[in-house]
């Protein structure tokens, strides 16, 4: 393919009236391979079906990536999850453990693979869930989208127009396509028929895909979408850790010692 800013030197430029036109040096763009045009075209025969067709460069496809990653990290919040990591996780109640392994080995090796934490509220799920996120971002420098599954459909609601569904497309493909997909409180949201549909289609495409995904749940799992949980459930694809602790946040919280783990 050759690049565009070769193709427009090519091309025969008329004087401009104000005087003499300035191009820039090759030895001075960013991206010695498409001459910092974005795109390059297929150098092919006139009759070739890729003939005039524009290919996102390299560096065009590095900068598509770093804006995806960066919208994500705004649109996840995961900062203020200060205290949310492996190191913080709290392991003195009974019936932690389990899922603290799973998260943990999910957390180092997350390609091709979903996590389904299911248990009461107050077992550390979101913990752990925000720890997986906040591992995949630093260290495998994975493109990380999580949120809260009812503010997942708030944000897309606030996107939505039946006149002009630019913004919410590229908001929905944005948040499906993410590498990793983190859904908190599965089965809190209100089940609209919009909502059930708009969370089946972000769940079926990553099922489908097999693209890593935590999803983390306190709910009778009868209550959600049976089209849903049947992927998820999908022991071929899924490790399912149900968590049976008491809520550590009520009174008389059962736990006296705090053990620090580390990565």
């Amino acid at each position: 393919m050759k690049p565009i800013g070769d193709v427009v030197r090519a091309m025969p430029i008329p004087p401009p009236k104000n005087g003499a036109i300035k191009i820039t040096p090759r030895e001075t763009v960013r991206c010695q391979i498409c001459q910092d045009a974005g795109y390059l075209r297929a150098d092919v025969p006139i009759n070739h079906p890729s003939f005039g067709r524009l290919y996102a460069c390299e560096c065009k496809r590095r900068e598509q990536d770093e804006r995806r990653a960066e919208e994500l990290r705004t649109l996840s919040n995961l900062d203020v999850f200060t205290a949310h990591t492996f190191d913080d996780f709290d392991m003195s109640i009974d019936g932690v453990e389990d899922a603290f392994q799973a998260a943990l080995a999910f957390a180092d090796e997350p390609a091709h693979r979903w996590l389904f934490l299911w248990g009461p509220c107050g077992v550390g799920k979101t913990h752990l869930a925000v720890a997986i996120a906040k591992h995949a971002r630093q260290w495998h420098q994975m493109q990380v989208y999580f949120d809260v599954v009812p503010d997942l459909l708030d944000h897309l609601r606030a996107t939505f127009d039946p006149r002009s569904g630019t913004a919410y497309d590229e908001r929905f493909a944005l948040i499906r396509s993410a590498q990793l997909l983190v859904l908190d409180d599965l089965g809190t949201e209100n089940a609209t028929p919009w909502a059930k549909e708009k969370l089946y289609q972000i769940i079926n495409y990553r099922y489908s895909e097999q693209m890593p995904t935590v999803i983390t749940s306190n709910v009778d799992q009868r209550k959600v979408d049976d089209r849903i949980m049947s992927r998820i459930l999908d022991h071929r694809l899924t490790h399912y850790v149900e968590i049976d602790a008491e809520d550590f946040r009520r009174p008389g919280d059962p736990r006296r010692v705090r053990r620090s783990r580390r990565m």
